[in-house]
Parts: structure tokens; sequence; C-alpha cells
């Protein structure tokens, strides 16, 4: 694996970063410097997609025909690495990185000319009705119903942990349209308005205080059938496509690496229990140094799947590595993080960062004062938040099941 890049490479890189430099404002910056979470304050994202879109960047995975750009893998990589190292906000993946890949492998026409461009521009934005109240990790086991009734199926049931469902006027939504011998039959895969009679969104309060999840209920919600996206009964087959997009893509090592390095910087700034700067007390310089190894064998393992895909070869279950490495060092590193922070960890401030949601019963002092530095700040809601990592898009228990099964021939 040859992990240096082509002059064609270098000199795509620098005008990625000369546009980055050039479009990201202070307070797009400060967005990504100060996010608490996998998701950056909502109207930040949506301004920057709305500046990459101009640009014609907003889905560069994209096939061209459809708004993408014609990059090679690297490229695609070059990109990611530069705008996190930028600061970059993040844009919402679940159009853009998520189900817009399912529209164009399954949808019809007429799907594709409607959601597709509205997915670029944002005035389509989609949320993910996966993850019911008694149906998880073991997603097949869904009961959320969808009756047919004429042109239309009539839906009743419940998702939870519904991400952007207050901001979304699209959610794609796996239901139960029958009963069949084994649980991954029988779903359908839909596409539903948000603004459909008999929704209703109740936001759900995280630990850090944010208001980024909600549970959303139907009360014979009617969605016409056109909205199907694949077959009935075989929502399973465009789950299972839309979770590898769900579960790979982009550069997870640069953004740890940043969060190591900024660390790093931090701990000169604080007394260590010793007396002196915390960057040299042997216990934290250990546990720091055991990060920054892992996340460059982070970059490598990437570096060595974007080969792979470049060479036009299947990574296999290496994406299930990458999201067991990726969520569980970013949750080291914001532990560490959190115990830098020391007492100034402990205070709850949101108001010095910029929370991927509302913050619910928080009033700001007058004066804005805040309790030690923004990073300090930030340190107690990302830990909190990162709990999480380990969950979504599959638990990683699962994905070592997947492992076991996929390298080692277990089970």
């Amino acid at each position: 694996m040859d992990m240096t890049w082509s002059d064609t490479d270098i000199a795509f890189r620098d005008e990625v970063r000369a546009f980055l430099d050039a479009n990201l404002t202070p307070e797009l910056r400060a967005a990504g410097r100060l996010n608490t979470s996998v998701y950056s304050d909502h109207e930040a994202s949506m301004a920057w997609q709305a500046i990459l879109h101009e640009r014609g960047w907003a889905a560069p995975a994209w096939p061209v025909k459809y708004g993408g750009c014609d990059w090679s893998l690297t490229q695609h990589y070059i990109f990611s690495r530069e705008s996190v190292l930028a600061g970059a906000p993040a844009l919402s993946p679940m159009g853009i990185r998520m189900v817009s890949h399912a529209i164009m492998a399954f949808g019809t026409e007429e799907q594709k000319n409607f959601f597709l461009p509205g997915i670029l521009d944002a005035s389509v934005f989609f949320c993910q009705g996966y993850s019911e109240p008694e149906s998880g990790s073991d997603l097949a086991s869904l009961s959320m119903a969808a009756v047919s009734d004429g042109d239309d199926f009539v839906v009743t049931g419940s998702k939870i942990w519904t991400t952007h469902a207050t901001e979304a006027n699209w959610i794609f939504c796996l239901v139960r349209t029958s009963k069949m011998e084994r649980k991954q039959q029988g779903i359908t895969f839909l596409l539903i308005d948000m603004t459909s009679p008999g929704i209703e969104i109740q936001p759900l309060v995280m630990a850090s205080g944010e208001q980024v999840q909600n549970q959303v209920f139907f009360d014979g919600v009617r969605v016409p059938k056109k909205n199907v996206l694949g077959k009935v009964d075989d929502g399973w087959t465009v789950a299972k496509y839309l979770l590898v997009f769900e579960r790979g893509g982009g550069a997870a090592a640069p953004a740890l690496q940043v969060m190591t390095e900024n660390l790093a910087e931090h701990a000169k700034t604080i007394t260590g229990p010793s007396g002196g700067p915390l960057s040299e007390e042997p216990a934290f310089v250990h546990k720091l140094a055991d990060a920054r190894v892992r996340a460059k064998v982070l970059e490598v393992l990437e570096y060595r799947a974007l080969a792979a895909m470049s060479s036009g070869k299947d990574p296999g279950p290496v994406a299930s590595m990458l999201k067991i490495l990726s969520t569980e060092l970013s949750q080291q590193i914001t532990e560490l993080s959190l115990e830098a922070a020391g007492p100034h960890g402990r205070v709850f401030q949101p108001h010095a960062t910029k929370p991927g949601g509302p913050i619910s019963q928080f009033e700001p002092p007058a004066d804005g004062y805040v309790s030690g530095e923004d990073w300090q700040a930030v340190a107690p809601l990302h830990y909190l938040n990162d709990r999480a990592g380990s969950i979504y898009a599959g638990s990683n228990e699962i994905q070592r099941n997947i492992l076991a099964k996929a390298a080692l021939g277990l089970g």
C-alpha cells in the first residue's frame, strides 16, 4: 500500500484547503470547534451545506448525474480529512449520506426527481425512523404497522431515538406490512411526509440536556403507496443496503487526531495532581499517548480500506472494525478531556458551546459568564453524548459478532 499522495492529489488537497479558508467563517469554525456531539448546530450545518451546494460539493460521493463529483476515492478521503482538520461543521447524514443512496438504487424516476434535488439544497430534510421502544438492536423485530387501504397505507405506531425529527420535513421508516415466517420478511421501506396529519413529536432530553433525539408517534397516518421505496414486504433489502452507508464512509481518524492534539495543548495549561502541568503527569501522559497511537492505527486502517476500494476490492468486514475502533476511541478521548477539564468540567454551561440541539430548562447567566475555558464547557456535554457512539449504527457488540463470523469463521 502506497500511503503517499500523487501530485494530482496534492494539487486537489491545496484546492480544497483554499476553498475552506475562503468560505469557513469564524462562526462556522466555532460551530465545528465547540460541537458537543456527532451532530453540529443545525443552523450552522444548513449554512455550510448551502455554501457547499453552491460549489457543487454538498454530496461529492453521489454519481455525477445526480449532482456528485467525479473524484477518485483518494480525493473523497482528502476532502473529508481536510474538512475535519479545518473545523467545518458536519452535515446531517440522514439525507445526503444515507437515504439518498437507497433512493438512487431502489427509487422510481419520480422519487429520484423529487427527493434528490431537494436533499442537495436542503429543501428536503430527512430523519430516520428505524428503532422502536421494543425494537432497538434487533431491528427486524419492529412492529409499527402499515395497513393497506386503497392507494394508501395507514400507519400506526411509534419510532424512537429519531434525530432531528423536529427539523425534518420527511422521515424514512421501516414498517410492518405483513407477518411472515421470518421476521425480516414483511417489512416495507416508506418515505413519509412529516407534515401528514396524525404525526406527533415528543422531544427526548438527553443526559447532556440537549434535545436532538425524539420519539415520533403515528396515529392513523395515511401514506401514499407511491412513497414505498423498493418493493412492498421487501424493505429489509433496502435497509441492509442503507446501513452500509450509515456505518462506512468519511474519515474518522482526522477528527480524533485533532481532539488528541488539542487535548495535549490544553493539558499544558492545567495543573496536575503533583502541582506541575497535567501534560507532565505520568499517568495522564500514558493515557494520552495510548489515544494518539490508536488514532494513528485507525488512520492506517482507513488508508487500507481506501486502498482496497481504489483497486476495486470489497473491504468486507473492515467497516465493522472501523466503526468499533472509531467510536470507542472517541469515548476514550472524551473521558480524557473530562479528566483534564477538572472542576470546570463539572459545571453545566452549554451557552459556551454549540450544541446539536436546544438545551431544555436552562437559562444562561445574564453576563454570559463561563467558568474556565470554552473547551472545558464542551468536555462534559461531549462526554455524555459520546456514550451512545458504541450503540448507534449497530451496537459494537453486533459489529464484533459480524467480525467473528466474517473474519474468524465463528458462529
